[in-house]
């Protein structure tokens, strides 16, 4: 059953070729949904919202990578988004929470869900280490702790202010996929915002055991040196650099960043010391 604050949020689901998995999750999306389609080819976009008020498609000729989800949050009428991708969904209830949060903390730019992964529902590790963080926690109306401030999040896992994800640019066609939500966070924290994790938003993701683990782990070394280079220092760039050449892997995502490295060295602007101290202090906790 949908609460009238699901209709606060609107859901960006990006897709590519989702086969029978998007038509399984489509289903339990609330509120109003935009589906940017990567160019799929496999019919799935047609099959997943056919019957279904209430759903806007957006078909692309290409695949646009995560700057897709910029489209869907532009043609959004709603002060919140929540991303999805073919592979994920909201917990019943959990959209409405972040849009109370986000009415209730208009400090805050972003809403980070605790995260259930595959059929048996298995907490995410990297949700433990959110709460564990050095960070500060922070505090809902009641002055209860509500979870802990972060500098990182997962995209399909996240509500954000719809103002102030444009404002910070959105996802960006350099780093284009895999590891895009670091240079977002960082131009959110360098605005203003925080960036908040709470338990009880809850997002589930239960990805395709097809995936291609070890070109994502080139993708995510690629795209880390990349954003170093548009907003950390020139010592975490090169240190990241220095990483990559200590596995065969990692020499490959290395290599693959040198093509991209003028754009993004063109869109260098360092974040504000304060950012960089919260950052580096999470990075140095582990």
């Amino acid at each position: 059953m949908s609460s009238p604050l699901d209709d606060l949020v609107t859901t960006v689901v990006i897709t590519r070729d989702g086969g029978d998995t998007l038509v399984r999750t489509m289903p339990r999306h609330r509120g109003p949904v935009i589906v940017v389609d990567n160019g799929s080819t496999d019919g799935s976009v047609g099959a997943a919202v056919r019957g279904r008020d209430g759903v806007r498609v957006v078909r692309l000729p290409g695949n646009l990578g995560a700057t897709a989800r910029n489209l869907g949050v532009a043609l959004a009428r709603t002060p919140y988004v929540a991303f999805a991708d073919d592979d994920s969904w909201w917990a019943p209830g959990a959209t409405a929470r972040a849009a109370a949060l986000l009415d209730a903390h208009p400090d805050v730019a972003l809403v980070a869900a605790r995260i259930l992964v595959g059929p048996g529902e298995r907490p995410d590790p990297l949700c433990d280490r959110m709460l564990d963080s050095p960070l500060p926690s922070w505090h809902d109306g009641d002055g209860r702790a509500a979870g802990r401030q972060i500098v990182g999040f997962v995209a399909c896992a996240a509500v954000v202010r719809r103002d102030a994800f444009l404002r910070a640019g959105g996802f960006d066609d350099v780093v284009f996929f895999a590891g895009e939500e670091e240079r977002l966070a960082l131009d959110l924290m360098a605005d203003g915002w925080r960036l908040v994790h709470a338990p009880d938003v809850v997002a589930h993701h239960d990805p395709q055991q097809a995936r291609d683990r070890r070109q994502r782990s080139r993708l995510l070394v690629r795209n880390g040196i990349l954003t170093a280079v548009m907003r950390r220092p020139w010592p975490v760039a090169l240190g990241r650099m220095g990483t990559a050449l200590r596995t065969a892997d990692g020499r490959r995502g290395l290599a693959a960043a040198v093509p991209r490295a003028w754009a993004g060295l063109r869109r260098r602007r360092p974040v504000p010391l304060a950012v960089e101290r919260a950052v580096s202090t999470v990075e140095r906790f582990g």
